[in-house]
Parts: structure tokens; sequence; C-alpha cells
């Protein structure tokens, strides 16, 4: 999670606004560039172990104090998960579709269909990623005061066994 959630974080804060002092064929060049790179088994087993991890995560820990917050930074990635597939990736295959940026026509069109919607909902699915970290974290810390509750029990002199007494 922290994978992903660094990886929009950072195109949120550094790559986009850097590209977008670029001229319009430089922009659509890199970011089709980028958007290629990015079509690799590290990136996709991130995004997709990200949600695959928290949904078995919150399987194993039904019935604890952590599960609700598993639960709830799942259905928080699920969203910037649905975001990410249904508004960014067709707009970096819209991007694709334009062809050689030497060849379009009308580049300052091509980017501004892409550019401040792209933008707006990477910021989205930035917060939500993060905000399934601070859910994962909180869950982490409850799972962590469990353990350290059944370990005291353990070695609780007053919890000896009855052949002690």
């Amino acid at each position: 999670m922290g994978l992903i959630s660094g990886t929009f974080y950072i195109f949120a804060c550094g790559v986009m606004p850097g590209l977008g002092r670029s001229d319009d064929r430089v922009f659509i060049e890199v970011m089709q560039n980028m958007n290629d790179a990015f079509n690799n088994p590290v990136f996709f087993a991130s995004f997709l172990g990200a949600l695959l991890f928290t949904a078995v995560s919150a399987w194993q820990l039904r019935g604890t104090s952590s599960y609700r917050w598993v639960l709830a930074a799942l259905v928080v990635y699920l969203l910037a998960f649905a975001i990410t597939s249904a508004v960014n990736v067709p707009l970096n295959d819209e991007l694709a579709d334009a062809g050689d940026p030497a060849k379009i026509s009308d580049p300052a069109a091509v980017r501004e269909k892409f550019e401040d919607t792209w933008l707006a909902w990477n910021v989205v699915r930035t917060l939500l990623s993060t905000v399934a970290i601070g859910l994962l974290a909180r869950a982490l810390v409850l799972r962590g005061r469990d353990a350290k509750a059944r370990q005291s029990e353990y070695f609780d002199p007053a919890a000896g066994s009855s052949a002690s007494r």
C-alpha cells in the first residue's frame, strides 16, 4: 500500500507539476513513455498486491479488533483502484492512441482533454491510498496491543496452572 500511495503521491507533488512546465508535444511524449514504462510486472504486483494483501489480511483478522480497520482500508483502496481503472487508465490509453506527438495536428487539444482530469483524479487516489495506509497503521497498533495483552496473560503468575495451587 505504501509503494502505491507513494507512487501516486510523487506524481501529484513532483512529476506532474514538473511535466506541466513542458510544451504540449513534450508533455504528451513523456506521459506516453511513462505510461508505457508502468506496464511492467513489478508495478502490477504492487498495484494488485496492495488490494490482494489487504483483502487477505481482512479475511484473516475477522473477529479481532483490527478487522474493521483493515476492512475499511480495503474499501478505501478499492475506491482508489476503481478510480485508476475507470479514469486514469482510460485517459492513459486515449493519450497513447493519440499517436506520435510530432504528428499530432493539435497537441494542445490532446493535452487539454487529458491533463486536468488525470491530475484531479490522481490527487483523489493519492488521498484515498494514504487514508488506507492510516487505517492499516491503526489496525497494526491494535493488533500489537492484542498480542501484548495475550503475552501478558501468558506470563501472569496469577494465571498459573492449577497444579501449582
